[in-house]
């Protein structure tokens, strides 16, 4: 549901000063021990990707050392993805200075390409969180999940395609921008801003395809076959397919947990025009939703847990949100603001129950033909 209106503009004021501290002081304390954990972050990353593909291979042996090979690998690819890659692209350690430590350089263990997730994720999402028609990610033209869209017959079985995107996960973020762009197809949008040539994002396109898949496919199952012989070439690709999968459902189910809760809201992209720094702030926090539990969990999601935090402050390091948090949940309660915060299962059940929900026309609802 879209919310109408804002709070006055005293309470607005108010608001955003406070925040505005809450990121300064934080910004303030960023150094060396910010530094020391994302390498540390790193190194535990590195450590478990090469772990996990030394140990797949020992499956040879016994099945037990296969499948904690592809445990490890898949934890590996969710740090690389979640703490690491997410983080550093939104340029969180950009200051450090380090030559593979930045937004610029990073290149992610996924199919879709960094810059491509950068142009739709960093700037698109973030500057139009939820509002209708302009921010992409708001079920990713897959998904109808407000009575602020209109129905269509297709909608009824959403709720099998999502099982679908939760499983393909990594492709849907490497097709997002280009079904966007219409590059394969329909006709090319007459309104794009593409800041490159439709050529160049289909040929990104591909190349960040061909090396993941290769990576994963081709290469590390053949190193196995020529180590422990031609059974282990199967065993090497079905594992590598597993830990992709591990890490699809995961980063699916915590994305969607951050902005398609019960309590979540839309805009008007009109309610939007001229924004104040206080009203950006509050349409950040009623379009997310942050998820609560220990420091291990909130590391595996790439503290995309406190995905309130994240989006009023992106460019902060990741690892400082569950300190904010505390402070933005009391700024929020001072200021009679919603703050969206609960377990990750009762979340999770309302992202569910909320696909199921809008799978299906109410009596208000704008209901558009197949042809539409």
């Amino acid at each position: 549901m879209i919310r109408q209106g804002y709070p006055s503009p005293d309470t607005l004021l108010s608001f955003e000063r406070q925040l505005n501290t809450i990121r300064e002081n934080a910004m303030s304390e960023v150094g060396q021990q910010d530094a020391d954990y994302i390498r540390r972050v790193i190194r535990v990353q590195r450590a478990s990707a090469l772990l996990g593909r030394v140990i797949m291979v020992l499956g040879f042996f016994s099945p037990v050392w296969w499948l904690l090979g592809v445990a490890l690998l898949g934890l590996a690819k969710i740090l690389d993805n979640m703490e690491i890659g997410h983080n550093v692209m939104h340029g969180q350690y950009d200051w450090m200075n380090d030559p593979h430590i930045n937004s610029r350089r990073f290149e992610w263990d996924i199919v879709g390409d960094a810059d491509s997730w950068k142009r739709v994720h960093n700037y698109e999402h973030h500057t139009y969180t939820n509002i209708i028609g302009k921010d992409r990610d708001f079920g990713y033209g897959v998904l109808r999940l407000s009575d602020d869209l209109p129905w269509r017959p297709k909608n009824r079985w959403q709720i099998f395609s999502y099982a679908a995107l939760s499983l393909l996960f990594q492709w849907g973020v490497a097709y997002h921008e280009v079904a966007g762009e219409r590059i394969f197809v329909g006709k090319p949008k007459k309104d794009s801003k593409l800041p490159i040539s439709r050529n160049q994002l289909k040929n990104d396109f591909f190349q960040k395809i061909r090396k993941s898949t290769f990576k994963d496919y081709v290469f590390f199952p053949l190193v196995a076959g020529l180590i422990a012989g031609a059974p282990m070439i199967l065993a090497v690709l079905a594992g590598n397919a597993i830990a992709n999968l591990i890490r699809n459902i995961w980063t699916s189910t915590v994305i969607f947990c951050g902005h398609f809760t019960e309590d979540v809201h839309t805009f008007n992209e009109a309610d939007c025009e001229n924004e104040t720094r206080g009203q950006w702030y509050y349409r950040q926090i009623l379009g997310s939703s942050n998820l609560e539990g220990p420091v291990w969990f909130h590391i595996l999601t790439g503290h995309l847990s406190c995905q309130i935090e994240h989006h009023l402050f992106p460019d902060v390091p990741a690892y400082r949100y569950r300190e904010m948090a505390k402070q933005v949940r009391q700024v929020c309660a001072e200021h009679n603001i919603p703050y969206n915060s609960g377990s990750f299962l009762s979340q999770y059940v309302t992202v569910v129950q909320r696909i199921w929900k809008y799978s299906f026309p109410t009596k208000n609802t704008v209901t558009e033909s197949p042809a539409n």
